[in-house]
């Protein structure tokens, strides 16, 4: 058994995410910041002709903030059936990943705010973290995300 996973990078490590969960990778475009809203949460951006909620991923995973630079892309993806795009340093590549390539993440390095870490995939010269987006946010932040939407 393999997973597809979309690559992309945060601060210098790669992570993935499973393809199915993914509609699209777009370039940064504008995005409108919204009153009161979360730390995390960029605005929302206009994505053919539907209004929808961006993340930072830099901000939710507790990284320093950067400048965007030409790479700087928003990948869009379904959390819990409502589409979010997400802000990321650059997307690289579409992974085939073996099931046995992917060992658990450590428990020493898992808390509660890190349920959203499914496992670790070994492929030849890098480490992949592979993420769950329905597990990104808290179910509460989900709902604040719904309601800027």
């Amino acid at each position: 058994m393999e997973r597809q996973v979309v690559v992309f990078e945060l601060a210098n490590e790669q992570y993935g995410v499973d393809i199915s969960t993914v509609e699209g990778i777009i370039k940064l475009q504008t995005i409108t910041r919204m009153p009161q809203a979360p730390a995390y949460v960029e605005g929302v951006t206009n994505l053919r002709g539907n209004v929808v909620p961006v993340i930072d991923l830099r901000t939710r995973f507790d990284l320093p903030k950067v400048e965007p630079t030409h790479d700087t892309r928003i990948v869009v993806a379904y959390m819990d059936h409502s589409k979010v795009g997400m802000v990321v340093d650059a997307v690289s590549q579409v992974l085939v990943v073996p099931e046995d390539a992917i060992e658990p993440p450590p428990p020493m390095v898992t808390t509660i705010n890190s349920a959203f870490i499914t496992g670790i995939a070994k492929l030849q010269n890098q480490l992949v973290i592979l993420l769950d987006l329905g597990e990104v946010l808290s179910i509460q932040e989900r709902k604040e995300l719904q309601a800027i939407a």
